[in-house]
């Protein structure tokens, strides 16, 4: 199988491209800067920016399945769009070459998964400086839920920068869930993982430890 990556050269679209081509997955990745993303050792390297559709047919070209991984800086002022444009995109693209598999990472906080960060999270982080980023993803999901394709959205708790550990949880019943954290790695692996399977199809599992 042959997989887009976008987010390639962030910290888990990084792991997400190791665990992907260890197992045996032909991996593209979508990056700003060639140069940037010499480190990506195995995947083949498309120039572009994830928000135009000329980029995005030229990496997707023979695909099978998109990975996102796409992620912006906190924006407390600043409205954000860089992930809905994207995702907009690619769905258009993506259904116009009709490759129908994405599993798309988002995070907790979108869609009705708020108010389920915790304390720190939902009446502090989110609302003073993460506001902005969350609508965006909102618009996201929302493109993602609209489109014909075969869709995954995963939602990981806080990231860390821990060794993966496994033994993920994957809910979509949040009664009961208050927060939590994830290894990068952890997230990678689960991601990588709904290339070979149904079992979330159509869903938006939160995943925590």
């Amino acid at each position: 199988m042959k997989i887009l990556v976008l987010g390639a050269t962030g910290a888990t679209g990084r792991l997400i491209v190791s665990k992907a081509i260890a197992k045996g997955y032909e991996v593209v990745a979508l990056v700003r800067s060639k140069a940037k993303a010499k480190d990506l050792v195995g995947a083949e390297l498309v120039e572009g920016d994830a928000r135009d559709p000329v980029a995005l047919a030229r990496a997707i070209a023979g695909c099978d399945a998109v990975i996102s991984s796409l992620g912006t800086a906190m924006s407390p002022f600043k409205e954000v769009t860089l992930l809905s444009t994207a995702t907009r995109t690619l769905v258009g693209v993506m259904e116009q070459q009709n490759i129908h598999h994405l599993v798309c990472i988002t995070g907790l906080g979108a869609g009705d998964s708020r108010g389920h960060g915790g304390f720190f999270f939902d009446r502090l982080l989110l609302p003073l400086l993460l506001r902005k980023v969350y609508q965006d993803k909102d618009r996201q999901e929302d493109a993602i839920r609209a489109s014909t394709l075969n869709w995954t959205i995963v939602r990981p708790t806080v990231l860390n920068d821990k060794p993966a550990q496994g033994g993920v949880k994957a809910l979509t019943d949040l009664s009961g869930v208050h927060g939590g954290t994830i290894a990068r790695a952890d997230v990678a692996e689960f991601v990588v993982q709904q290339l070979a399977t149904e079992t979330w199809l159509h869903k938006a599992p939160l995943i925590t430890w």
